[in-house]
C-alpha cells in the first residue's frame, strides 16, 4: 500500500503517474486520516477509486479484487465473498442495497489525482 501527500488545503491527493496502473488490476493507496482507497485502471485507460473496503466483510480487500464488466460495466468482484462492485458507482451489482464509497479521480500530465 502506497501513502499519499494531500496537496494543499484543497482535498485533492497525489495518488502516482498514471502508467504505474497495471490495466485490470487493482492498487490501494492510504489517505490523508487513515482512510484506504482502491485505484483501478480499466483496459480502456479510465481510472476509477473506490473504498477499499468489502462492505460484506469488513475487510480491506477490494483492491485486490478480480476487475471484469457486465454487459459492457466494468467491476471488481471481492476477493472474500465475490461480490462485484461497479467501478463508476460503486453499486453492488449482487445486492442492490449495499455501495462502497467512490472517489472522483482525474488524471493530469500523466499524474493520478484523487478528491478526498
Amino acid at each position: 500500500m502506497t501513502a499519499v501527500e494531500e496537496k494543499h488545503a484543497t482535498g485533492v491527493v497525489e495518488i502516482c503517474p498514471v502508467d504505474r496502473l497495471v490495466p485490470g488490476r487493482g492498487v490501494a493507496a492510504l489517505l490523508p486520516g487513515g482512510r484506504q482507497v482502491a485505484i483501478f485502471r480499466t483496459a480502456t485507460g479510465e481510472v476509477h477509486a473506490l473504498s477499499n473496503m468489502d462492505p460484506f466483510t469488513r475487510a480491506a480487500v477490494l483492491s485486490r479484487g478480480i476487475v471484469g464488466d457486465v454487459r459492457g460495466v466494468p467491476h471488481v468482484a471481492s476477493p472474500m465473498l465475490k461480490h462485484r462492485f461497479e467501478l463508476a458507482t460503486g453499486y453492488c451489482l449482487d445486492d442492490e442495497t449495499v455501495a462502497v464509497r467512490t472517489y472522483p479521480v482525474r488524471v493530469v500530465e500523466g499524474v493520478v489525482y484523487l478528491q478526498a
